[in-house]
């Protein structure tokens, strides 16, 4: 049992309670307030609604954000927003036009309200934490199954108390506070735990700062990140003109927490992932005079005005280096437009700044695409191989102040040293004491009569959702790919401009399955199809596989495809849901060892599925390699109700199943 009490994230969980038990490793089912979805998963999560016969959402909230693939070089982006807009008007959900802003920030900003619950269909949804919400990224079918009002479930987490103390030194900032706990813990160190931030230097962090913390929790594989509604999140709401939805939530103060962790803020320097993990972070002073090509400020880890005046201040009245693309990509229309009244944009201008709207662009590979094998700084939250655009490319993640300075001097550079030869003082730019609210791009919901009448635009390259066949009792099929530790979802189903437009055409995103590992993926897949029907085959996983981003295209497509198991060491929270979600077995091996023993090509065999996953059994299955005459023992984590799904093929047809069996 869970030996938390008192914690602001028992708390939450507690509040929203609807199935289960709070004990740690238990299946629990949590009330959803709000919803969000952006334009990268969202169509997904509109086909869903549809096949789950929706007729208009039951959460408090939700909305949809148009902010990923805003590059229109064909008629596919345009035609999915059009889609997206037509499904708000239909099912009642807030629709935020391309070019409003980053959903993260911009929900933070105009519906973040504390003590409330969000699912997102984008891992970075964590983010909303920052406000003491319970905010989880998830599956977009997780997101839809929440707008019919349905519980959102988890594994009941550990709670992990991370106590700060201090201030954070000059030329040291929020950014710097979540790579420390990368530094330390890595890319799988909150798997299924709630990090809960807390103690005196949290009350130095502004809101916006906290969600620069909170926003990375997702690389740390957290099921969320937790802050207090304090006077600092009083003060944002105030300046969003919200003043009204502030609510003070901290947690205990005899608080115990599972596991507990301590930064001292007046302790931490610099830092710098290198490539290509955001858990391969060192010093900035330890990779000084890297030349770089390439700088970019946004994304929805570091979103805020802060940041981005920040870095004006920093290049107000200088030049930046000709070898270096100096990218500015505002997270938000109003944060662009209070940047522009203090001035600062022109500043940026000046010092050589290109100027991009609002949007992710970058982060997720949708332009500004950096030269292979020229480093480029970039304040994202992930440097996966190849997410940028660029195959051969070297991504180092970093702070607005190093990104800024480094794009003056060419080369990575600690701000502090450059400072120091500069003469210049830390910036503190004032920022304004009420923001530049923006409501105009957000188009409310119709009314109910009015939305029942609204007809779905589906341009040409929205497919149907693929109707997926049971899990047969005997699964023998071949080894088609064999990956190693910390595969990401990036690499499974790419994210840029290339893949992206593809997301609500399944069958053609199927094409690009795995390719950044292994381009004759896909080719041999279709090579075991018989009779119109996918060959059924396993893919093998080392640690941590599925990390990084939410989109349950890496499920879908390798399921299109006929994967129907995944034999791993350990898995990532999100992508583990969205495999059984979609019907497909993760196993994982029970020694570790066992995985050298396979290799790509392999025969394997699992056999009487339907006896040793009906709900009750044992969690431990054999695996036989036919090709080696091997057996290796395998077990599942799956509840009862997530062994029915993977048996019916997928949430979907399980939920069909129950509806015309009355829930037998």
């Amino acid at each position: 049992m869970t030996r938390s009490h008192g914690t602001l994230a028992h708390r939450l969980i507690a509040d929203h309670l609807v199935d289960g038990r709070m004990e740690r490793g238990q299946e629990i089912g949590l009330r959803i307030d709000q919803t969000l979805a952006q334009d990268a998963t969202g169509t997904l999560v509109i086909q869903e609604l549809e096949a789950l016969g929706l007729d208009r959402v039951r959460t408090e909230v939700s909305v949809q954000y148009v902010d990923h693939n805003l590059l229109q070089a064909d008629e596919r982006n345009a035609e999915d927003h059009a889609f997206l807009r037509s499904a708000c008007r239909r099912f009642g959900v807030w629709y935020s036009k391309p070019g409003n802003g980053v959903s993260h920030p911009t929900h933070m900003q105009r519906f973040g309200i504390p003590g409330r619950t969000l699912a997102g269909s984008d891992s970075h949804t964590c983010a909303a934490g920052s406000l003491g919400m319970l905010a989880l990224g998830t599956g977009g079918l997780e997101v839809a199954l929440a707008m019919a009002g349905r519980p959102l479930y988890v594994t009941m987490p550990e709670i992990w108390g991370i106590r700060l103390a201090g201030r954070l030194p000059e030329w040291v900032s929020a950014k710097d506070v979540v790579l420390e706990m990368l530094r330390r813990h890595g890319v799988k160190g909150a798997v299924n735990r709630i990090l809960e931030y807390h103690g005196p230097g949290v009350a130095d962090l502004t809101a916006m700062d906290r969600h620069v913390i909170a926003n990375m929790g997702a690389e740390l594989g957290a099921t969320a990140s937790v802050f207090p509604a304090d006077a600092a999140v009083h003060d944002f709401l105030r300046t969003e003109e919200r003043e009204a939805d502030f609510r003070e939530l901290s947690a205990e103060p005899d608080a115990v927490y599972d596991l507990t962790d301590e930064i001292d803020l007046g302790s931490l320097e610099p830092l710098i992932a290198r490539p290509t993990s955001p858990g391969n972070v060192v010093p900035v002073r330890e990779v000084s005079g890297e030349p770089i090509g390439q700088a970019v400020i946004g994304s929805s880890a570091n979103p805020g005005l802060r940041d981005f005046a920040v870095a004006a201040a920093i290049v107000a009245g200088r030049q930046t280096h000709p070898a270096v693309s100096f990218d500015i990509n505002p997270t938000s229309r109003e944060i662009l437009a209070d940047l522009t009244k203090m001035g600062a944009t022109v500043d940026l201008i000046a010092a050589g700044a290109r100027i991009h709207q609002a949007g992710c662009l970058g982060c997720i590979g949708m332009g500004q695409a950096p030269a292979a094998g020229r480093n480029s700084l970039r304040t994202f939250p992930r440097n996966f191989p190849g997410r940028s655009g660029t195959e051969q490319d070297a991504v180092w993640l970093c702070s607005p102040e190093t990104a800024a300075v480094s794009a003056l001097t060419g080369e990575i550079t600690d701000p502090r040293d450059w400072a120091a030869e500069e003469g210049m003082a830390y910036p503190r730019p004032r920022l304004p004491e009420h923001a530049s609210v923006n409501r105009a791009m957000l188009e409310p919901p119709l009314p109910p009569d009015q939305a029942a009448r609204v007809a779905l635009e589906r341009g040409p390259n929205i497919s149907g959702l693929p109707d997926f066949d049971p899990l047969p009792d005997t699964l023998d099929g071949p080894v088609l790919l064999k990956c190693g530790d910390n595969v990401s979802t990036d690499e499974i189903s790419p994210a840029g401009a290339k893949a992206l437009p593809y997301r609500s055409n399944i069958p053609k995103l199927a094409e690009f399955t795995f390719t950044r590992i292994d381009p004759g993926y896909p080719g041999r897949a279709a090579d075991l199809t018989t009779d119109g029907l996918p060959g059924r085959h396993f893919v093998v996983g080392g640690e941590n596989y599925g990390q990084g981003s939410s989109r349950e295209h890496a499920a879908i497509t390798p399921r299109h495809l006929g994967l129907r198991a995944v034999v791993a060491k350990s898995y990532a929270r999100i992508h583990w849901q969205n495999l059984t979600n979609f019907g497909v077995l993760p196993l994982e091996f029970d020694d570790p060892g066992d995985y050298d023993r396979i290799d790509t090509g392999d025969r394997l065999r699992l056999t009487d599925l339907r006896t040793a996953l009906r709900p009750g059994a044992e969690r431990r299955l054999r695996l036989h390699n036919t090709t080696k005459d091997e057996t290796y023992e395998v077990s599942h984590r799956l509840s009862d109700n997530r062994r029915r799904t993977v048996l019916a093929g997928g949430t979907i047809a399980a939920l069909a199943r129950e509806e015309h069996h009355g829930g037998d």
